[in-house]
């Protein structure tokens, strides 16, 4: 009869390890480091293709973005405070959504998966949300992932260590694609 609970309490045991996924992460979704950064963005969506230079400076509650030209004029400028999204153009036009994807993919015709890529930035899935996929370098970071709908693969410098940042992301979902490559980052200090 001991051999037969003992069993029981095995296979129990494997049923529940099975039935979390290795990629499901349970922590609570936490909010991104404070940052700033400079980059430079080429978007393919809908047989179209956009590409600008890109400055975010992102804090608790509140994300700033510019899509600069090659001169450094602003094209557009997007404010999010967590009360919604505000989109101005260089002909100072104003476009409202409740979040900077949202407004996006209103006015400019594709989405800046803002919410999730501050993550992504740092070489991480988003805290709190199901990933379907992930694959590890030697050095055990993230260079590819799929979070949310999105395909995103990561590229990193040559390995100095572990810690390092992406120095380049792709992002793709369905026909629409991302590449952001990151030229300046600041860690900064929360307010």
């Amino acid at each position: 009869m001991t051999g037969i609970r003992a069993l029981a309490l095995a296979c129990t045991l494997f049923a529940a390890a099975c039935a979390t996924s290795p990629f499901d992460s349970r922590a609570p979704a936490t909010p991104a480091a404070p940052f700033d950064l400079s980059a430079r963005v080429a978007v393919r969506y809908d047989g179209q293709a956009f590409s600008s230079g890109l400055r975010w400076r992102h804090a608790a509650g509140r994300d700033e973005i510019w899509l600069v030209s090659p001169v450094g004029q602003a094209l557009v400028h997007i404010i999010d405070d967590g009360d919604g999204a505000l989109l101005t153009s260089a002909d100072k036009r104003q476009h409202r959504a409740a979040s900077v994807e949202a407004l996006t993919r209103q006015a400019l015709g594709w989405e800046l998966p803002v919410a999730h890529l501050k993550h992504w930035l740092r070489g991480a899935p988003v805290p709190g949300m199901a990933t379907e996929a992930l694959e590890r370098d030697a050095a055990q970071r993230i260079v590819r992932l799929e979070q949310a709908g999105w395909r995103i693969v990561l590229g990193h410098e040559p390995p100095q260590d572990s810690k390092e940042l992406p120095r380049r992301l792709d992002l793709s979902r369905g026909a629409h694609e991302i590449r952001l490559v990151i030229d300046a980052w600041r860690d900064e200090a929360a307010p």
